[in-house]
């Protein structure tokens, strides 16, 4: 079966909680599902719980956000099936934190410019370990001053060209950061949609920080970019993994839980992933052991 490995809950920016996305998986077809909120380790544990109950397999994930400072561009990475995801805890939270405060400023700056209360956009942002714009352009939805999520007024007030954007600036950790603190938590590093952040140059530098394969299934990539993809990692033996990048109704695109996926072959080799590393591992040892000892 194939497994979606890219979705996002409440707890980050989705719209949809995590039981009422294992039923839909359940209803769907859909045995194994990865739960990646933004910086989020908060509904892995309660995941893989309800997964039990209703069959589904939900493997450990979260989606870390990066920048690379020399290519100027915003960069995530999906951790997936870490050792010991604490690890990962203290880097969560660092953006966390950055992401409320930049949260807070663009929040006020709204209310400011509409009639409408802090208090009212919070509310929709309940049970979200965090404010995201999502949230504000709902607020404002509710209001009657927009009809969508992503239209004419998100653009204005998030759009980083627009003269009216109330964006706050968030301070990200950088990809070598994030790439040894997924390693060091036991995990496997993936990079996000090459496609939406246009880092198809920069991932050659990845691989030389420890990359260990890309996102090649996923709304913003059509066939061409697949097969560019997935030639890339061919040639560099990188894994492949694919998910919908499902956000419920805050999502930029109209998107089903499993319109994008992982085909069970590469699903199989990134749950073997870690165990084939450490016979490499093993194997290189012993070899230069036995080399020692001519």
């Amino acid at each position: 079966m194939a497994a979606d490995l890219h979705i996002h809950t409440k707890l980050s920016d989705g719209s949809v909680g995590i039981e009422d996305i294992i039923v839909i998986a359940q209803k769907s077809g859909i045995d194994t599902i990865a739960i990646t909120d933004h910086d989020c380790l908060a509904g892995t544990v309660r995941g893989q719980v309800i997964g039990k109950r209703y069959g589904v397999n939900v493997i450990s994930g979260v989606e870390i956000s990066a920048f690379d400072f020399e290519a100027g561009k915003k960069v995530h990475l999906i951790s997936y099936l870490a050792d010991s995801p604490n690890r990962l805890e203290a880097i969560c939270k660092k953006t966390s934190v950055a992401r409320k405060r930049a949260g807070q400023i663009m929040m006020l700056k709204v209310a400011g410019r509409f009639p409408i209360t802090s208090d009212f956009i919070i509310n929709h942002a309940s049970g979200s370990t965090n404010l995201y714009r999502q949230h504000i352009m709902h607020a404002l939805m509710d209001a009657g001053y927009t009809d969508k999520i992503f239209g004419d007024l998100f653009h204005a007030l998030f759009d980083e060209k627009s003269e009216t954007n109330v964006l706050a600036p968030t301070k990200y950790p950088s990809v070598q950061e994030a790439i040894d603190e997924i390693h060091g938590a036991g995990g496997i590093a993936i990079l996000a949609h090459p496609a939406k952040f246009d880092n198809f140059d920069e991932i050659d530098n990845y691989v030389e920080m420890g990359l260990d394969g890309i996102e090649v299934w996923h709304p913003s990539a059509d066939e061409e970019t697949v097969a560019r993809l997935s030639a890339i990692c061919k040639k560099k033996k990188l894994l492949l993994t694919g998910g919908s990048d499902f956000h419920g109704i805050y999502g930029e695109q109209n998107v089903t839980l499993g319109a994008y996926s992982t085909p069970q072959e590469h699903l199989d080799k990134l749950m073997g992933y870690k165990a084939k590393k450490r016979a490499q591992r093993k194997a290189e040892k012993e070899a230069a052991a036995a080399k020692e000892n001519e």
